[in-house]
């Protein structure tokens, strides 16, 4: 059943449309999938960069000939500053699309309602202008407090972290370098934190690895964050 009641605290606004039709969700963040599942999400979070064009291009169009299935986490000022990029990734059936906060602020150093508002950009964003739902979050640098949780909680989103950061935006890493760094803690159920925004160096490279053999070579497929949720030791992969 529909919440009757309003959440208030962005401006007055009511969330009612945008809490899901079962309600707010456990208060549970997510870090990996089940270990029974023989796949893997591989996770791009697009935030703004000041030093590198801010969108991949390489990288998608390895992603889209290969067919790799991939979920992008989004903030609100990357998504208005790339509109033409977030419609490519809005159209392609096997990405899938998340919120990564507003401006990409430190969460924790804010107030209820300002982290209220942080979540919401893209929400909002998201339903109004590309008439999409969203479904994920992911917070910006992995960063949250209880008050994230709850609001998150209250707008019936996922709560979506990682169990293995790539590192790859570091540019003292080498390719070599990070899939070492990804292969000690890869196992089945992983979801995986790279961007997509070019502040990563090698971070093309680095996917054409795992997806080309890395991740086939230990019977692992690649999944969106969804799929990857409602796998389990009998679901085969989706053919895209």
């Amino acid at each position: 059943m529909r919440r009757k009641d309003c959440w208030i605290g962005i401006a007055g606004l009511c969330l009612l449309s945008l809490i899901t039709e079962a309600g707010p969700v456990a208060a549970q963040v997510i870090k990996s999938g089940p270990a029974s599942c023989p796949a893997v999400a591989l996770t791009y979070d697009l935030c703004p960069v000041r030093t590198a064009s801010g969108f991949d291009r390489e990288l998608i169009d390895f992603l889209i000939e290969h067919k790799v299935p991939t979920t992008f986490f989004m903030s609100g000022r990357w998504m208005t500053k790339h509109d033409a990029e977030v419609k490519q990734l809005l159209a392609v059936p096997f990405f899938e699309i998340g919120t990564h906060g507003d401006v990409h602020a430190h969460l924790p150093m804010h107030d209820v309602e300002e982290q209220q508002q942080e979540i919401m950009g893209p929400v909002r964003l998201l339903k109004s202008k590309y008439r999409r739902p969203a479904t994920l979050f992911r917070p910006p640098y992995g960063e949250y407090n209880d008050e994230t949780v709850d609001a998150v909680k209250a707008l019936g989103l996922r709560f979506i972290l990682w169990n293995i950061e790539s590192g790859d935006p570091d540019p003292t890493l080498s390719a070599e370098a990070i899939l070492t760094r990804v292969q000690k803690r890869l196992k089945p159920g992983s979801v995986i934190v790279l961007h997509a925004n070019g502040k990563g160096k090698h971070t093309r490279e680095v996917t054409e690895a795992l997806a080309g053999h890395l991740l086939p070579d230990k019977g692992l497929t690649p999944m969106t964050v969804s799929d990857l949720l409602r796998c389990n030791q009998s679901t085969s992969a989706p053919t895209p």
